[in-house]
């Protein structure tokens, strides 16, 4: 039976100085960057899905030590082991992985962290059910948490329901971070590309408020005239 030192050893076994320097910039974990302080082994993402699907039959204990890991890749590597898992269970053991995976969000702390794993559980496990703490998250003051609420009603989205996900972004609005601007944009976009219509209502209440970014984001599959029209102010 694996052990979640066999995971380590597996990914340390093919990690690369040269891509982890790589890493820690494209990650901004630098001096007061948003990932200040994260380690990393210098592995490439496709072979952590790999060495996630040989492992996905680790108990959530073993799940547990590799997700309090101080390098990021063995986290994102956890958090797909913890996806395949989710994907393969049973209802009651979803409801189990889903509250195992809140119960963990202080460690699900960089942007490719939560858009690996937010939609796919949080997501997938909230459709049919109360959604009150994705706004509980939006309101944390942890922008990863913030991060987790938007991007988890992607699954809501892909299902034709776009409601929670207007309601988070307009909580989000006069959001601080660059980052959090860049996913609240991106879901409205991919509303957009389900129901134009619905992205319209939303951004002719908002598009002059909101952050150029999150705009720019939204309105990035539109026509280039509509485009050029939402960023001169003149819809």
């Amino acid at each position: 039976m694996y052990t979640n030192n066999d995971v380590v050893k597996e990914l340390k076994k093919i990690a690369d100085s040269e891509i982890a320097e790589h890493s820690k910039r494209y990650f901004k974990a630098g001096p007061g960057e948003y990932g200040e302080g994260d380690q990393f082994l210098g592995i490439r993402v496709p072979d952590q899905r790999k060495i996630a699907k040989k492992y996905r039959e680790l108990d959530l204990q073993s799940v547990q030590k590799l997700l309090t890991s101080e390098f990021h890749e063995v986290r994102l590597t956890t958090l797909f082991i913890l996806v395949n898992k989710y994907k393969k269970a049973s209802e009651k053991h979803r409801e189990e992985i889903f509250g195992f995976y809140l119960d963990h969000l202080g460690y699900v702390n960089n942007w490719d962290l939560v858009d690996s794993s937010a939609k796919y559980i949080a997501g997938h496990y909230l459709f049919d059910k109360d959604r009150q703490v994705l706004f509980d998250l939006a309101t944390s003051e942890n922008l990863w948490e913030r991060r987790v609420a938007i991007l988890s009603t992607f699954h809501f989205i892909d299902q034709g329901d776009f409601s929670t996900t207007l309601e988070i972004s307009e909580l989000l609005l006069n959001d601080e971070e660059d980052l959090i601007h860049k996913a609240v944009g991106w879901m409205l976009r991919e509303v957009g590309n389900n129901d134009k219509a619905t992205l319209t209502v939303f951004l002719h209440k908002f598009y002059k408020t909101m952050p150029r970014t999150m705009l720019r984001y939204a309105i990035e599959k539109l026509p280039e005239k509509e485009r050029k029209l939402y960023l001169k102010g003149e819809i």
